[in-house]
């Protein structure tokens, strides 16, 4: 049972449900986590594309931590469905408590989706949040920051991002193949058309975290511009071709399936 953790949906931006839906169907996708945009805090289309698909989506929504009513907003959108709640690394609350709308996320039951510059995900500040909230799940997007154009791919980036594996409630959205490796200037007639090599620190995350904190996500509809979605998921299969049938079915299913409490 495959979940797509990490697409996009909107009335305004990239493209709405249907194409989703569409490539889900084509590639036996059976659920999908919809994550709100970056800098968009009107969830109504999110909550509509739940109500419309009963049962296959989740919810993942965003709210501005500085509105004077973000906490009620996080506990009406929890209690309307919504099981996660987007954040960038460096946001806070205004106030006694900077931690307040993490907290508050965390007492209505939702996980985290994490998003935002490498070099923050990877720093001290980041790390002593995760490890203030130890029962709140984050799940950091583009595998800890790595994939991102704003990470220098070093090898101090990478242990940063390898040693928030300590934190037991830190799990990774392991991102397209189409955004790990680069593709030649010239597109073959058939086949794979990008190298598994560029994919491998998936593996290196995947013995620090394990499967069971590892999920894949295509990044839909923006996977179209790469790869395309069918391939998103079947080249990033292929990276993991080696594992166990048991670590496949965490990283490409059952992980997200228990985060976003789907199915």
């Amino acid at each position: 049972m495959i979940v797509d953790a990490h697409c996009h949906a909107s009335d305004v931006w990239f493209e709405p449900i249907e194409p989703l839906v569409f490539q889900m169907d084509q590639n036996g996708v059976a659920h999908a986590v919809l994550t709100q945009l970056l800098g968009q805090f009107d969830n109504a289309y999110q909550q509509r594309c739940l109500a419309r698909y009963p049962g296959r989506l989740a919810s993942c929504v965003a709210v501005d931590p500085a509105a004077p009513d973000a906490l009620a907003q996080v506990r009406a959108l929890a209690a309307g469905g919504a099981s996660g709640l987007r954040l960038r690394p460096d946001a806070r609350s205004p106030g006694d408590d900077p931690l307040a709308i993490w907290r508050t996320a965390q007492e209505a039951g939702m996980a985290i989706s994490c998003g935002g510059p490498a070099p923050i995900i990877a720093g001290d500040a980041f790390a002593e949040l995760v490890g203030a909230l130890p029962g709140l799940t984050i799940a950091v997007e583009h595998l800890g920051g790595w994939s991102r154009p704003d990470c220098d791919k070093s090898e101090e980036a990478k242990a940063r991002i390898l040693a928030l594996a300590k934190f037991p409630n830190v799990c990774l959205k392991v991102p397209a193949l189409g955004q790990l490796a680069q593709r030649g200037p010239m597109l073959p007639p058939s086949g794979r058309v990008l190298p598994l090599e560029g994919g491998k620190i998936v593996l290196e995350m995947l013995r620090a975290f394990g499967p069971e904190r590892l999920m894949w996500g295509s990044d839909s509809p923006v996977v179209g511009s790469r790869e395309g979605y069918a391939n998103s998921l079947n080249w990033t299969r292929e990276i993991f071709a080696a594992e166990s049938a048991a670590a496949i079915d965490l990283v490409f299913g059952g992980t997200a399936r228990t985060v976003f409490r789907l199915g």
